[in-house]
């Protein structure tokens, strides 16, 4: 009978031994990982960082391009289309928004003549500010055409309107007249301009 006993007490030291083994080595695991028995990291621990802010709800994107700006509009002075004595196609609306000089002129005009020389100098100054265009009638093409040649005005658009069909529209009925349009489209000078004077005009407008 003791003997029993003594056989059963031996078996349930041993298997506490075993057991304070295993709780030992669980423990042991625990303190190599970081990490409690059972589960994850304990609740209320801070997450991990990862250097970039939250983005806030609602914000709208960042624009990709910027607005172009919108092309003026074309005022009714400038509604016309014509050929210049070089042969190219000329739209006047391409000069929308700017101030325009339009020059009308003939090839056997003195007067005409003597403004011309004024004309070839300043016109290529101000071709992108203000722009001289030249409207040449009341004579022959080939007259015309000497007549640009001589006074070197092959750097400013001349047109050829041999019919006056420009000439009626503008109701211009001699030579040489000058009509400055501003860059609103409105007629603000037509008549006679002497060299200083059209050279005084110009500037102005360009510094406007």
């Amino acid at each position: 009978m003791r003997i029993g006993m003594a056989c059963t007490g031996a078996r349930q030291l041993r298997r506490a031994a075993t057991a304070g083994a295993l709780v030992a080595a669980l423990f042991a695991a625990a303190a190599c990982t970081g990490t409690a028995p059972g589960g994850p990291a304990a609740a209320g621990a801070a997450p991990t960082s990862t250097g970039a802010p939250p983005t806030p709800i609602g914000t709208p994107p960042t624009p990709t391009g910027s607005a172009t700006a919108a092309p003026a509009q074309v005022p009714d002075v400038l509604r016309f289309t014509g050929t210049t004595l070089g042969g190219a196609a000329f739209d006047a609306a391409q000069l929308a928004g700017k101030p325009v000089v339009l020059w009308f002129w003939a090839p056997w005009c003195a007067t005409c003549a003597s403004q011309a020389w004024t004309v070839a100098e300043i016109a290529p100054r101000y071709r992108d500010t203000v722009p001289i265009v030249g409207v040449a009638g009341l004579g022959e093409r080939k007259a015309m055409k000497e007549f640009v040649t001589e006074f070197e005005l092959g750097g400013t658009p001349q047109i050829e309107d041999g019919k006056g069909v420009l000439w009626k529209r503008f109701k211009v009925t001699e030579q040489s007249i000058f009509v400055i349009i501003d860059r609103n489209g409105a007629v603000v000078h037509q008549g006679f301009l002497d060299g200083e004077a059209l050279t005084a005009r110009v500037a102005a407008l360009a510094g406007a």
